[in-house]
């Protein structure tokens, strides 16, 4: 896989909790004009309990139908469903500490409970032991997705904050995200 410094038309964010996807997300469709779904939105009911499985990779199916669209979030189980119609994928790899920050903001900014974008601030024992060990464990199984469409995907993984924002750097100063 390789890093091209582009995102297309169809854009996928993934990475750890706390990584910052969503942010990444909004500043992305800012200079695409493209719009965002949040699959945490998508895959818990209003209740904030889980879809049927079956029914997260139909609405998934339909998100990317598509032309435009940039969807973040995980969710390793239909990510080749996403992977199917992408032409980008941005992979956040920072390191634990960071995304544990990153949850901590969120948790400050927000005060917990559900976003107005659908996404659920939680924090628990379950979501800081799934951060620790991501790199172990989730990491290897996204990476070896991705490299199954990686003839049609634009590859970026971004390993710090500082990484991320001399990404958005470049889409800047290309004046247009391809």
């Amino acid at each position: 896989m390789t890093e091209k410094p582009r995102t297309g038309q169809r854009v996928l964010i993934i990475g750890c909790s706390g990584s910052g996807k969503t942010v990444l997300a909004h500043q992305i469709a800012q200079r695409v004009d493209a719009p965002i779904t949040h699959l945490d939105a998508i895959y818990y009911d209003s209740a904030w309990q889980p879809i049927a499985a079956d029914e997260f990779a139909r609405r998934q199916r339909d998100l990317t139908a598509g032309e435009r669209w940039i969807i973040e979030g995980n969710y390793a189980s239909t990510l080749a469903v996403r992977l199917a119609r992408a032409d980008a994928v941005i992979f956040l790899d920072l390191p634990a500490w960071t995304c544990l920050w990153g949850i901590a903001q969120r948790r400050w900014r927000y005060r917990g409970g559900q976003h107005d974008d659908g996404v659920y601030d939680r924090l628990n024992w379950s979501v800081i032991t799934y951060v620790l060990g991501y790199r172990r464990r989730m990491r290897p199984r996204v990476l070896r997705l991705v490299a199954a469409y990686e003839e049609q995907v634009s590859f970026v993984r971004l390993t710090s904050r500082r990484h991320v924002q001399r990404f958005l750097g470049s889409l800047s100063d290309a004046g247009s995200a391809s």
